[in-house]
């Protein structure tokens, strides 16, 4: 099995040896364990400060090679603690552990992976410790797996090693029906699909990394969502719900990350959505919803959310209409920092009409206003005022009987 601990389940000395401990105890039950290591606690929150204090804008590349620093500290030091209790562990970097990534510095992609010496060492009896989020470029540079790549390394890893499972301890005991911190009625779920995990990741739900959940689904690795505290059993991830009745919502997710750009009056004609959207995609922003409004007079409104971290970037390109998005010719360009998402989601949904008109009924009443809206077979969005989210997910949550 591949499991891997977040940056909490190996914060200090102490959460270091919990986690030897329990792997000792899975080696003694007779497994071959190979293990993926975050940065311990804050630490790469520590090392983008760090950057910022010496640089306004640091290089990629330079980057990458400070982030993945936290990652090398904490499996050696883990290593370590594997073998004070006897438990013959080596660790190894990204490359070492044969991650091959394209050149895109800061959220590079696997491209390939040959885990050879993970797979001599396992061959030895040996625990390979291999550092999250990392890998080589294609021109042989560390690269950083971004935000959550921790996750997407110890799925590829358990892909390319044919794992029986997959598990990803973290600070929670699995998933949730809603962020438990703003639903103290959230229940944990025993199961989800693929499909419902993919949607919760994609509108809100930080753990897992929707990455991670897509390369799980696409090659079969079986998932277990565990806590590194408790040890206690979590939530599987599995093809389909076995039930004839799915349950119709299974989850509330809610998202304060996004922000949302209005271009007004663009020429309403082919190729002017497709020349904006092309500049966004060459400028590595993602966009999520997006809103055209009826055509007037020769001219229409597009709106559209995007990462807030990229806002900035995106109303530069937006203000430089002129140049680098030359056929938008907008006349203004408006935009909002903070919204909140909220969405519902469920596999049940597909079959039972009547989700979206409960979801809008149950926002209406409360005096939440929907500003934008957005579906999919099996999950409804609503864009609201940031301050109003968390509301709106504790009236979803229990109109759609959610609560524990």
């Amino acid at each position: 099995m591949v499991q891997k601990y977040g940056g909490t389940s190996v914060a200090d000395p102490d959460r270091m040896r919990a986690v030897a401990d329990h792997v000792a105890r899975c080696r003694r039950r007779g497994d071959d364990v190979t293990l993926v290591v975050s940065a311990m606690g804050k630490e790469t929150d520590d090392l983008l400060h760090l950057a910022s204090q010496v640089s306004k804008a640091p290089m990629g590349r330079e980057m990458d090679m400070l982030i993945t620093a936290g990652e090398r500290k904490a499996i050696a030091l883990v290593s370590m603690a594997l073998a004070e209790l006897g438990v013959p562990a080596h660790s190894f970097t990204g490359s070492q552990a044969g991650f091959l990534t394209d050149t895109n510095h800061r959220n590079a992609k696997i491209l390939e992976i040959n885990p050879y010496r993970v797979k001599e060492a396992l061959a030895n009896g040996v625990v390979p410790v291999v550092a999250g989020s990392q890998g080589v470029s294609t021109d042989k540079d560390v690269t950083f797996l971004g935000r959550g790549g921790s996750d997407t390394t110890a799925v590829a890893l358990a892909h390319a090693l044919e794992a029986d499972s997959c598990e990803l301890y973290t600070d929670v005991s699995g998933v949730f029906s809603a962020d438990p911190r703003v639903v103290p009625a959230a229940t944990k779920m025993a199961t989800i699909t693929f499909d419902e995990l993919l949607e919760m990741t994609a509108t809100g739900c930080p753990k897992p990394a929707m990455r991670s959940v897509e390369v799980a689904h696409n090659y079969r690795v079986p998932l277990h969502i565990r806590s590194a505290f408790t040890w206690e059993p979590g939530t599987l991830v599995i093809e389909e719900e076995p039930s004839v009745e799915q349950p119709i919502i299974r989850a509330v997710t809610h998202d304060l990350s996004e922000s949302k750009i209005t271009v007004l009056d663009v020429a309403d004609k082919p190729g002017v959505s497709a020349s904006l959207f092309r500049a966004m995609a060459d400028a590595n922003i993602n966009v999520d919803m997006i809103v055209q409004n009826v055509s007037e007079d020769g001219t229409t409104d597009i709106s559209f959310t995007c990462p807030t971290e990229d806002l900035e970037r995106a109303e530069q390109l937006l203000g430089e209409s002129g140049g680098t998005i030359p056929s938008i010719g907008a006349r203004t360009i408006t935009s909002r920092r903070t919204i909140g998402r909220v969405a519902v989601v469920g596999a049940g949904m597909k079959s039972n009409p009547g989700v979206a008109a409960k979801m809008f009924e149950t926002l209406a009443d409360a005096g939440i206003n929907i500003d934008m809206i957005s579906t999919s077979a099996i999950r409804v969005s609503c864009v609201v005022a940031a301050e109003q989210a968390e509301e709106a997910v504790q009236r979803l949550h229990t109109a759609f009987g959610l609560d524990g």
